[in-house]
C-alpha cells in the first residue's frame, strides 16, 4: 500500500517576528534616506562653496542673485551664477544649469564656472567666444554631463550689452516705462549646451540699457514647472520686473523667486538680478542694433 507523504506548513510568523522584520526593513530605509540627505548636505555645501560671494557692480548698476535647492530636500542640482571683470574693464555675468541632480552635477557646475573664468582670463571678452572656448574645453573632458548657459556682458562706459546663449533660457528685461519682455534669439542663433559637441558657435546679441530698468537672468527651475510652462513662468517675471522695476534688486531677486514657487517646481534655481539707472548719455536708440 502506498503511503502519504506529510507536507509540513511553515510556522506562521508570529507578531513579534512580523515586528523585528518591520524595524530591520524600516532601519534600513532610514539608512538609506541618511546616506542620501547627506549626499544633498555635501552636494548643497559644494554648490554654496562654489557659488560667489560677491558680485561685480558699476556705477548705477546694482546686482544681487538668489540659489534654491530642489523642493523635496534629497535632491540637488547644478544650477549656477556668477559674475566677474574682464579683461577691458567690463562686467560679465552668467547663470548656468547642469544635467544631473546629485553631487556630481554640482561638482561639474564648478568645472563649467572654472572654464569660463579660465578663458575669459586669457583676454577674450566676447560672450559668443568665450562660451566657444569653454565648450571646447569641457567637450575634451571624459565626461558625460553638459550645461546649459547664458553669458552676459555689459560695458559701465557705453551701457551695452552683449548676450550670448549654450541651449539657455533668455535674459528678461523690464523698463521703467513700462515696457518689458525677453532677451530672445531665433532657434537657429542658439547654440547646444556646453560640452555636447565640439565646434559650435554661439551668436552674440547686443542692446544697450538706454533708461532705467531691471534685467534677470535665470535657471528654468524659476519660471518651468508642473502649474505653467515655460512661457508664463516668463511672463510672471517680466510682470514682477514691470511692476518693481525701481526696486532694490535684493527685493526683485526675492520677488522671481516667489515665481518658482508658484511654477510648482521640483529643480534647484538661480537667478541673477540686474537693476539700472540709464545715463542722459544714454538716453537715445542710435548705435545698437536694439534697446533694453
Amino acid at each position: 500500500m502506498e503511503g502519504r507523504g506529510r507536507h509540513r506548513h511553515a510556522r506562521p510568523a508570529s507578531a513579534d517576528d512580523l515586528l523585528s522584520q518591520l524595524g530591520q526593513l524600516t532601519a534600513r530605509v532610514r539608512e538609506e534616506v541618511e546616506v542620501q540627505r547627506a549626499r544633498v548636505e555635501l552636494a548643497e555645501a559644494l554648490q554654496r562653496g562654489m557659488l560667489p560671494s560677491t558680485l561685480p557692480t558699476a556705477p548705477g548698476l546694482r546686482v544681487a542673485a538668489r540659489y534654491a535647492p530642489a523642493r523635496n530636500g534629497l535632491d540637488i542640482g547644478g544650477d549656477w551664477y556668477d559674475g566677474f571683470l574682464l579683461s577691458d574693464g567690463t562686467l560679465s555675468f552668467s547663470v548656468g544649469d547642469v544635467q544631473g541632480h546629485d553631487v556630481e552635477a554640482a561638482a561639474y557646475m564648478g568645472q563649467v564656472r572654472i572654464a569660463l573664468r579660465a578663458v575669459a582670463a586669457m583676454g577674450s571678452t566676447d560672450p559668443g567666444e568665450i562660451l566657444h572656448t569653454a565648450n571646447e574645453l569641457l567637450a575634451a573632458i571624459d565626461n558625460p554631463l553638459f550645461a546649459t548657459c547664458v553669458f552676459l556682458r555689459f560695458d559701465p562706459h557705453t551701457w551695452s550689452v552683449q548676450t550670448a546663449r549654450a541651449g539657455h533660457t533668455g535674459a528678461v528685461w523690464a523698463r521703467a516705462d513700462g515696457v518689458s519682455g525677453v532677451i530672445d534669439h531665433v532657434p537657429e542663433e542658439i547654440g547646444l549646451p556646453l560640452a555636447v559637441l565640439e565646434g559650435q558657435t554661439y551668436t552674440v546679441t547686443e542692446y544697450r540699457f538706454t533708461q532705467p530698468g531691471a534685467l534677470a537672468l535665470l535657471t528654468d527651475g524659476v519660471v518651468e514647472g508642473p502649474r505653467f510652462p515655460l512661457e508664463q513662468g516668463l511672463d510672471q517675471v517680466a510682470r514682477v520686473l514691470r511692476d518693481g522695476v525701481r526696486e532694490d534688486p535684493e527685493v526683485l531677486a526675492d520677488r522671481v523667486m516667489e515665481v518658482a514657487e508658484q511654477t510648482g517646481h521640483t529643480d534647484d534655481a538661480a537667478v541673477l538680478v540686474l537693476s539700472y539707472d540709464g545715463p542722459e548719455a544714454c538716453q537715445t536708440d542710435r548705435a545698437a542694433p536694439g534697446v533694453v
